[in-house]
């Protein structure tokens, strides 16, 4: 049943960016109008367009050629929490509820409902806005592949594949001055991108914030490929693994950011390890943003694009406080609530770890084969 209250909505992009976010844009865009007749408001930069109102119109024309685009058209921030917004009294900061801003600015526009596309910050956000009466669908963006209650998110794959063609090309440079390469891929507290990237790129060591690591495993890998005549050797570590009875390493400490702590330089750390033991010389490679730039790969285009017309099909059909998601090989519907809080890690048990372990890629630690 098409809901009949609905004839203009809003949609916004929150958190990081990501590859995907211009193709999510261009169909919701798309289906809104040709399918169902409405009008799109886009919201500039995150929750501080809604907060401070600032928009544009969205007409058909406004998404030619955006499909292969990166970045996002509109904006985004990781930013402009409305319910934990900065404000100046008195010469302090202080934080604190500008939700209803929201409402007024909604109200103002004329906006019936809203799509919008973040991460779990940004979905956190979106079920408080929802609970407090703003019709809204939700649609999971990260590279990190790590939104909970999806099997995956766009920008992931296209992040996997600048990830695996950096390891190809350090392979040619860590061979030719027999080498250890370290690259640090992003992931937070996930390791998708490495653990799948490890293996599409034949890395020798793979290092997962799932699964502590050993660093005296980690160099016996090594060692073992020297005494094999194997000269060079590749390390693949997300930026959220840590030693067995360590912590992770942060960069730095980012306030009024859905992610306050930043993490990074676990790679130099390691590497510094490395070549105190083996005496091999090593290098590395801290890939950051570039992971999150570039044109999407087709995957994620198709990915985007699906959940994109699925946003406004299940805004219509009434299914509202919900969030877009991949089910295998169909897009559903699933509750914020079911959503917000968790985190999608890898499963110990997952066979693709048992596929990196019968391969012979060392996880950091002792070699067992799970059944």
């Amino acid at each position: 049943m098409i809901s009949k209250n609905i004839s203009r909505i809003g949609i916004l992009t929150g958190g990081g960016d990501a590859p995907g976010l211009n193709a999510v844009i261009r169909a919701v865009v798309k289906v809104a109008i040709q399918e169902y007749g409405l009008s799109v408001v886009g919201f500039l930069n995150g929750f501080s367009g809604l907060i401070n109102n600032q928009s544009r119109e969205l007409k058909e024309s406004d998404v030619i050629g955006i499909l292969p685009r990166g970045g996002t058209i509109l904006g985004t921030t990781n930013r402009d929490n409305p319910f934990h917004f900065p404000m100046e009294k008195n010469g302090n900061i202080e934080y604190v509820d500008v939700s209803d801003r929201i409402h007024k600015n909604l109200k103002d526009l004329r906006i019936d409902a809203l799509i919008i596309v973040g991460g779990d910050g940004t979905l956190a956000i979106a079920k408080k806005l929802h609970d407090s009466g703003i019709k809204l669908i939700g649609v999971p963006k990260t590279i990190d592949n790590d939104i909970y209650s999806t099997d995956q998110t766009f920008g992931f794959d296209t992040a996997l594949t600048t990830a695996t063609e950096a390891i190809d090309k350090l392979h040619t440079t860590a061979e030719s001055h027999h080498r250890v390469m370290v690259l640090e891929v992003m992931g937070r507290n996930a390791g998708w991108i490495a653990l799948s990237a490890g293996i599409a790129g034949g890395a020798d060591v793979i290092l997962i914030p799932e699964i502590p690591y050993n660093i005296e495993l980690v160099v016996e890998k090594i060692t073992q490929r020297t005494k094999q005549d194997k000269q060079f050797s590749i390390v693949v570590v997300a930026e959220g693994a840590a030693p067995i009875h360590g912590s992770v390493t942060i960069q730095r400490l980012v306030k009024d950011s859905f992610e306050p702590v930043r993490l990074g330089g676990i790679s130099n750390k390691i590497a510094g390890e490395i070549e105190a033991i083996t005496g091999k010389e090593t290098r590395v490679t801290i890939l950051g943003h570039l992971q999150r730039g570039g044109s999407p790969t087709p995957y994620d285009r198709i990915l985007a694009t699906r959940y994109g017309a699925a946003a406004i099909n299940f805004l219509m059909a009434g299914k509202l406080g919900h969030m877009v998601c991949l089910n295998g090989t169909e897009i559903k519907a699933i509750m914020l609530d079911k959503v917000v809080g968790g985190q999608r890690r890898i499963p110990l048990d997952l066979e693709l770890l048992n596929t990196a372990r019968q391969l012979g890629i060392s996880l950091g630690q002792k070699k067992t084969v799970i059944d």
